[in-house]
């Protein structure tokens, strides 16, 4: 049985967490970073097939193949901030988040290697208003409140569709809200517009509580990555393998079975079956980075710096290591 747990924002940024961490698995010390592959994900659609791979037993079944005494233990974060600080405080082997805040947490000096693609669907991500709202066009957002996870590749979306109408972060009221939060405070009037990714886009877009202004479909990929440690990758290379052949395992069973995949997982990304179903058909699961998908990493690291999300330039292709995924036959 696969040990997940939920972790909330407030708590990964208290080195206490370590204490929280071992005690949940019943190790201490070496022997639990030995015994254990170390996962950090959140709940999202995006990473579905982490999540049918768990629900299916594949995870632990692969891991044992390569690599005998070692259990997954996935830990779920509510954003890519704090998956970052897991890696930063030593809590994480190997994790998916977006290219923006993968490309933060870089800038800041987390040492870590984008080693493959979790996910991508341009349409996945979007700049969202109320169902009702009078604002129909990006140029106008000036002036008005809009809410958007900080350091996240939505943060990314918003700068590029304020862009297309002539504006920047200086021309709105910038709200820094979580993910999970940022439809609630449209609906609720507390906000003008927002930013989100899934499962929230699809879940209040469905009940007709929110209208996209406009998603990421020739702006921005929603691309995300699997990353680890340069520890990781040289002490526990085999579970790296087995999690990846996991993960393909669970791409596979997505694509010949959407939606018995939706009805699997739906829990998993608190969305209904028929949501979960929905998101699905707008992502593309291949892990092997294609030349495209690392373009898109350096396109994020390149805008991003420009207009001052990160202040030192990140160096895409001196942190990209395809050694996993070649060695795996993966295309």
């Amino acid at each position: 049985m696969i040990q997940t747990s939920f972790v909330t924002l407030s708590r990964v940024f208290s080195r206490a967490i370590l204490p929280l961490f071992l005690l949940a698995s019943g190790t201490t010390g070496a022997w639990a970073q030995e015994a254990e592959l170390r996962i950090s994900t959140q709940r999202t659609p995006l990473y579905a097939p982490l999540y049918v791979a768990k629900n299916q037993g594949w995870l632990n079944e692969e891991l044992a193949k390569s690599s005998p005494g070692t259990k997954a233990v996935i830990n779920i974060f509510d954003a890519g901030a704090p998956v970052n600080e897991s890696f930063a405080s030593g809590l994480a082997d190997i994790g998916t988040l977006g290219d923006t805040p993968f490309t933060v947490g870089a800038a800041a000096g987390i040492e870590r290697r984008i080693i493959g693609k979790a996910s991508d669907g341009p349409q996945t991500i979007a700049v969202i208003t109320a169902y009702d709202s009078k604002i129909r066009t990006p140029a106008d957002l000036k002036g008005k409140k809009v809410a958007v996870p900080k350091a996240t590749y939505t943060e990314h979306l918003l700068a590029l569709v304020l862009e297309r109408g002539g504006l920047t972060f200086k021309d709105i009221q910038y709200v820094n809200l979580l993910n999970s939060d940022v439809a609630p405070a449209i609906v609720a009037g507390d906000v003008d517009a927002g930013a989100v990714w899934e499962p929230f886009l699809t879940k209040f877009e469905s009940a007709k509580s929110v209208r996209v202004l406009a998603d990421g479909t020739g702006l921005k990929a929603g691309i995300s990555g699997i990353v680890a440690s340069p520890e990781a990758l040289k002490t526990k290379r085999n579970a790296i393998k087995a999690f990846f052949r996991a993960y393909e395992r669970g791409r596979a069973y997505i694509l010949s079975n959407p939606v018995e995949a939706g009805k699997l997982i739906a829990k998993d990304v608190n969305l209904s079956p028929e949501l979960t179903t929905q998101v699905l058909k707008k992502l593309d699961f291949k892990t092997a980075l294609t030349p495209n998908d690392i373009n898109e990493f350096r396109k994020t690291a390149e805008y991003i710096h420009k207009i001052g999300i990160i202040r030192r330039q990140v160096n895409i292709d001196a942190i990209v290591d395809l050694s996993i995924t070649q060695e795996l036959g993966l295309k």
